[in-house]
């Protein structure tokens, strides 16, 4: 098997970095949206100047995992507290996305992003962490639930003109 690598993103992996995004996205989302809607989200969110603006910000961190030296997955944090609206915690952080390689199920990749990202936040002092997933992405609500995550609302996600269903996770650390 394949070894995997954590380490943090530089402004050298942006171009990598959004390729997967947009392949990742693409692989498990494209066919819920119109052409117009998903290529107006991949433009806002994935593509190279969103990803770049957001790796500037002091607030996110990406952490990237690669297999032999190619990029598999990667995880970016909130420092902040995106739905303040349901928070519990004093200091609650957000897991903005967890994402693996189209075909790279089964490594390992969102087991050692998610650990990551967990060490981190309780390194960071959080009390609370939030994340957002699709109403329907029942793979990622059982993932989500074996690290201690439980619905807390119902939230939307807008993607172009179209505003998605989706469910606010949260646990308390």
């Amino acid at each position: 098997m394949t070894e995997l690598t954590l380490r943090p993103a530089t402004p050298a992996d942006i171009p990598a970095l959004s390729r997967l995004a947009i392949d990742s996205f693409n692989a498990k989302f494209a066919e819920l949206y119109s052409a117009q809607d998903l290529a107006t989200f991949l433009a806002e969110s994935l593509e190279e100047g969103p990803i770049a603006a957001e790796m500037a910000n002091p607030d996110r961190v990406y952490q990237l995992a690669e297999a032999d030296g190619v990029l598999v997955g990667y995880c970016k944090i909130s420092l902040t507290c995106g739905f303040p609206q349901h928070a519990r915690g004093h200091r609650v952080m957000e897991l903005k996305q967890l994402y693996a390689a189209a075909g790279a199920t089964g490594m390992g990749i969102g087991k050692a992003l998610m650990d990551w990202a967990m060490a981190q936040f309780a390194a960071r002092g959080a009390d609370e962490v939030q994340l957002s997933v699709y109403s329907e992405n029942e793979g990622a609500h059982r993932f989500y639930q074996r690290y201690g995550f439980e619905k807390v609302a119902d939230i939307t996600f807008k993607v172009g003109e179209q505003y998605d269903p989706e469910f606010l996770f949260a646990r308390m650390l």
